[in-house]
């Protein structure tokens, strides 16, 4: 099996040291370097082309993150590993967006942060245990903000008409359920034709299911 050759990068001397120290003792792993700044981290990644860099997320003079992006755009080829001490929200998902294939926490265990390098160096990506939940919690957030835009320009009378449309109901079963005239249901439904830029009622029925509009519809409605 091919040797994983790493890259170290921490400023602080004694964690590189020790990080090397650990690694060097798994004979699938070979530390090709070492980096204690940002720049310095890409540089050596440009010459050295390790297939892993494992980087701390802080750094003085420009962050892991910075040189994660950088990393990640100049050689594709390798994966960042993130170290940090803190499970920030923000910093996790400047790194996702960042490009980097891990993140894990510097309080993990020797073999956890092997088992990492191993993870990565396959073309995995792995998180650590602790900071999955507020993942998925920011995921489930974005989704949720996601589906109230999709309605945002309707009101909340043309939300209960899409409804209905959703629900397969003519113009006069919507307009006996919502207690309207036909001819006021037929101008939402244009209306709302025109602001889901949609050309007719099946494709606003599609819209309405795909975004879920159920979770904003009156009882009567859903």
């Amino acid at each position: 099996m091919k040797r994983q050759r790493i890259l170290v990068v921490d400023d602080h001397e004694v964690v590189r040291l020790g990080l090397r120290a650990l690694l060097e003792r798994h004979a699938g792993f070979e530390v090709v370097g070492e980096a204690s700044t940002a720049d310095e981290a890409v540089m050596k990644t440009l010459d050295w082309r390790p297939n892993v860099v494992v980087m701390d997320i802080r750094m003085p003079g420009g962050s892991g993150i910075d040189a994660c992006e950088q990393i990640v755009a100049q050689a594709p080829e390798c994966k960042v590993i993130m170290l940090t001490s803190y499970a920030e929200d923000e910093m996790l998902f400047n790194a996702i967006r960042a490009g980097a294939a891990g993140y894990v926490l510097k309080q993990i265990g020797g073999d956890e942060l092997v088992r990492a390098i191993e993870t990565v160096g396959r073309g995995e990506s792995l998180l650590d245990p602790a900071l999955t939940s507020r993942v998925f919690a920011q995921v489930r957030k974005a989704a949720v903000a996601a589906e109230a835009a999709a309605f945002s320009e309707l009101t909340p009378q043309e939300l209960n008409v899409l409804g209905g449309i959703a629900s397969g109901m003519t113009n006069r079963e919507i307009a006996e359920v919502l207690h309207l005239s036909p001819g006021t249901v037929r101008n939402y439904v244009s209306n709302i034709l025109s602001k889901l830029d949609v050309a007719n009622r099946a494709e606003a029925a599609a819209y309405a299911v795909e975004n879920r509009l159920s979770a904003y519809l009156d009882k009567s409605m859903r």
